[in-house]
């Protein structure tokens, strides 16, 4: 029974607060718009996934050594996201101005 009640307080379920759950519902919610409804994809969609994904319970996605954590100190430290943002949306751009 002890191995039971310790599996159940390290599980994600038991240390859900509501803050968590009211922003992965919200991530879901920007997920839900740029998939289903189109709207700003290129925008939405990174953002309502590290909405979820950040929010996970002992998931250890921001401690150090985690995924958020490299993405974090790689990224935006460093100045790479920015410039592929903009090079990534200059790109659809011009992409979308030939295919009309």
């Amino acid at each position: 029974m002890e191995g039971l009640l310790a599996f159940w307080a390290e599980s994600g379920i038991a240390n859900f607060t509501g803050g968590q759950l009211l922003m992965m519902a919200v991530g879901g919610l920007l997920l839900y718009l740029a998939i289903v409804r189109g709207f700003e994809p290129l925008l939405l969609l990174p953002i309502g996934f590290g909405a979820v994904l950040a929010n996970i319970p002992n998931g250890g996605f921001t401690d150090e050594g985690g995924l958020l954590y490299f993405a974090y100190h790689v990224g935006i430290e460093t100045g790479v996201f920015p410039l592929l943002i903009f090079m990534g949306g200059r790109g659809t751009n011009r992409l979308w101005s030939i295919n009309r």
